[in-house]
């Protein structure tokens, strides 16, 4: 088990290299620089910020110096947020969105598994085409549609809730946020369990299990939710990271100090080092993510094994 998670981290390598390589030089294909602006700068001034900074340098030399400073656990300075480094600005905004993500992802689960289960039980019934419909329309609104329309119901018709800002996260403040971000989750997982589930419900070890006298509840409980949960869980890895980067808008919306406004901003100021920073600590949550999916499968299904 030890020299799988080995192997997978040094698998990832690569992987990492290349999302670096493909965001610097796209980041600085783009036209502008993080020091254009409405106020012209003087000549002399605007050289010694780009030799500050390394900018005066050919780019793949920007590079190099990137890299290098990167394998050193150094993600450089903001261009824009003076006194502060990227690796600061990071470890400020991710616990926020972290947060948020964990509890939408919550929720996610919470209803879409049970609402999936109850939809492959009750097949083509009225509950099933009203869960599955209800699901596919979760998928098709996007969260910046939603959010607001809960801003506007909840927090300005109904004034139930507050509708921005974060409180130090106290419940009322993510009450918004975490629906918004959880509904299109809940429709996936509702509708990913269903599936799972009635091809599991079709297996040759549940009609056994049947034929061996156990009632429906066991059956469903004891045998068939475990390997139905495969699917899920297996996109959970990716569901985790994109849902906390997903976060990019709702974070805009409801005025929460999470890395996602950081990143937004960044990206509009040319604040390529603040850019960058959270890119690749984003690639690195997805691998990790993902490499403890892959351990959880070991534990949902004894047939596999991760020892070679």
């Amino acid at each position: 088990m030890l020299l799988y998670v080995f192997k997978r981290l040094f698998q990832a390598i690569p992987t990492l290299l290349i999302v670096i390589t493909l965001s610097f030089f796209l980041m600085h294909l783009a036209p502008g620089g993080p020091f254009d602006g409405e106020r012209q700068l003087p000549a002399e001034i605007e050289a010694n910020l780009l030799a500050t900074y390394n900018l005066d340098q050919p780019v793949w030399k920007q590079y190099l110096i990137y890299l290098g400073n990167l394998l050193q656990g150094d993600f450089g300075p903001s261009f824009r947020y003076k006194d502060f480094t990227v690796t600061e600005l990071i470890a400020e905004g991710f616990p926020v969105s972290l947060e948020l993500g964990l509890w939408a992802i919550a929720l996610a689960l919470l209803l879409g598994i049970p609402l999936g289960i109850v939809a492959a039980l009750r097949r083509n019934t009225g509950l099933d085409y009203v869960v599955m419909g209800t699901a596919l329309a979760g998928v098709a609104i996007p969260n910046f549609v939603i959010a607001p329309l809960l801003a506007l119901v909840f927090g300005v018709m109904l004034a139930w809730l507050p509708v921005g800002g974060w409180n130090d996260g106290h419940w009322r403040n993510m009450v918004l946020p975490v629906v918004a971000l959880s509904i299109q989750q809940i429709a996936y997982i509702a509708r990913m369990t269903r599936a799972s589930m009635i091809e599991v419900l079709g297996s040759h070890f549940i009609r056994t299990a049947r034929a061996k006298g156990l009632s429906e509840r066991e059956v469903i409980w004891h045998h068939a939710l475990r390997p139905s949960l495969l699917p899920v869980v297996s996109y959970l890895g990716p569901a985790i990271a994109g849902i906390i980067t997903g976060s990019v808008v709702i974070e805009q919306i409801f005025g929460i100090p999470g890395i996602g406004r950081y990143f937004v901003q960044a990206a509009l100021n040319r604040d390529y080092t603040l850019v960058m920073g959270t890119v690749v600590f984003y690639g690195m949550l997805i691998v990790l993510l993902n490499l403890i999916v892959d351990l959880i499968y070991s534990v949902l299904d004894p047939q596999i094994r991760y020892d070679d």
